[in-house]
Order: structure tokens, then sequence, then C-alpha cells
């Protein structure tokens, strides 16, 4: 096994993946990775790593071109991990691709299906290794590795539990991954979730505490959108609650400092922390 070479494409979110393969033995040739918002994104660590191991390190999209290198470099293995781009015709190149995609395929497919599990009450997620196929995310299945959601489960809690299940599956795939590959199985018909819009973020007073309670939840550090007033807010810590009142929802019904109270169809949401676009929800006054 320790003669086996891969190469990887990944972001700090995948790191556990490159060093799952690297525990079990297998040797990197060359990591690709892209710009990163080093927000909800980072890429430091994998590329401190990378530069450590003293591989390559390629910001551009893997084309025709990064293929053929990999093959000259007698590359075994091409693994997919949190990476954009489209990957070209691989098996032209080289034995095997794989992808690990964070949710419980053929269910999640898409780029970021972790705020639309906990939206959609999944009650099982988890990682999944598949074969990469020419169409995303849809290749034959190696291995799964799966868990029981929480029914208080936020976003954050989801994008590391699956973080460390992509670890986890990872080791069992470098350990066994000429029997996974040949065990492989087609998934067959699943569902597709396109990247979240801004919409989808926005806060409709309208709704129920306990659906307004899900969608902060499901958003964490995205942080959920909302109009108070005559203000638009980036909210990224907020708490709702179950009351009977009489207030029009949307209505601000109470503020103290920068905490505010405003109503629902069915209770209240407290916007603790938050971001301010637009006009001052206090004065009015424009924000420059």
């Amino acid at each position: 096994m320790s003669s086996r070479r891969f190469a990887i494409t990944a972001t700090d979110r995948y790191l556990g993946v490159f060093d799952a393969f690297l525990e079990q033995g297998w040797t990197p040739v060359k990591l690709f990775t892209g710009v990163t918002d080093d927000r909800m994104h980072q890429n430091k660590a994998v590329i401190a790593r990378a530069e450590a191991l003293k591989i390559d390190i390629q910001f551009s999209r893997l084309d025709e071109r990064a293929l053929a290198d990999l093959a000259e470099r007698d590359c075994d293995l091409l693994v997919v991990a949190s990476y954009r781009w489209r990957i070209g015709d691989w098996q032209a190149y080289l034995p095997k691709a794989i992808n690990f995609h964070p949710s419980p395929l053929p269910y999640g497919r898409g780029p970021y299906p972790i705020v639309e599990g906990i939206l959609s009450g999944q009650q099982l997620w988890g990682s999944t290794c598949h074969k990469v196929a020419k169409d995303f995310d849809v290749g034959d299945i190696l291995a799964q590795k799966l868990f029981r959601t929480a029914t208080d489960e936020t976003h954050e809690t989801l994008d590391l539990k699956t973080q460390i299940a992509s670890r986890q599956l990872a080791g069992r795939v470098a350990s066994e991954l000429d029997a996974l590959w040949g065990q492989a199985k087609p998934q067959g018909p699943g569902t597709y979730t396109p990247y979240f819009t801004e919409a989808q973020r926005t806060l409709n007073f309208n709704d129920s505490a306990q659906t307004l309670e899900r969608q902060i939840r499901a958003f964490g550090r995205w942080e959920v959108l909302a109009r108070v007033d005559k203000a638009w807010l980036h909210v990224h810590r907020a708490q709702c609650w179950t009351e009977l009142h009489s207030v029009p929802p949307g209505t601000l019904v109470h503020s103290d400092g920068q905490r505010f109270v405003v109503a629902c169809s069915d209770g209240f949401v407290a916007l603790l922390e938050w971001h301010l676009m637009g006009a001052d929800i206090r004065t009015g006054t424009p924000i420059r």
C-alpha cells in the first residue's frame, strides 16, 4: 500500500480526508485547491500540510493538462473533496477517481446540501464516497458513513459531524479501495439541492416560531436575513419562542441595546447578534 500514489482536491473542511489517506500509507503527489472566502471556507491548513509534505499545489482548475501530468507522475487515484470545478475525462489518464460528498446520497446531490438537510428535517445524514462521473454526485457508491441527526441540529453541528464522518469514511476507503471499487453500486434516483438563495435565507415573520427557529439553525454562520422596520439585518444569532399575541408579524416590539424582539405569527423572535445593512433601526439614520 505504501507505494500507491494519490492527488487530492481539498479545502480545510476535508483535511481529515487528506490525513486519512496519509495514515493508510498512501503517497501524495499533488494538492488542488482554490480561492476561498476565509470565513466559511478556508484552505490555509491543507496548504500547510501540502507544503510540509513538499508536494505541488495548483490553484487553477484541474484540466486535461493537469490530468495528463498526474498520469506522468504515476498517480493511482484522484480524491475529490470540496472542489467547485467539474472533473474532466479522468478515465483516459487515471485508474480511479473518487469523490467525498457531504450527504447520504442519493439524497442531497448538489454543491452544499447541509442547509437543506436541516430545513427539511432529515433524520439520517452522513458522508458518501462515490466514483467520479460525468455529472456531479451521481457516480456509483463505494461506501457511506451515516449517523442520526439531533432534533435541534444546527448548521455548525451537522457540518462538523459530517467532517468527522468523512474522515472515518476516508480511512476505510483508503484501506479497502480495490474491494470497494469493485463492489460499488449505482445510486438510482435521487434528489438535487441547488445552492441556497437569499430568498431562502430571509426570515418571513408571517411564519411560525418553529419554522423560523429551524431556518436560523439551518444557516448558522451563513446568517439569515431579516427586514425590521426600514432596515435589513444579517442575523448571526437569534432565538424564537411561541406566545399568544395580537401584534402584526414583523413588528419590532422591544429593544435592549443591540438586541431586538420582533413578532412572528405565533410568538416572537429575539435578534441577538446581527450586522446592520441600510438604515439604523433606532434612529433611521443611514449607515455610511
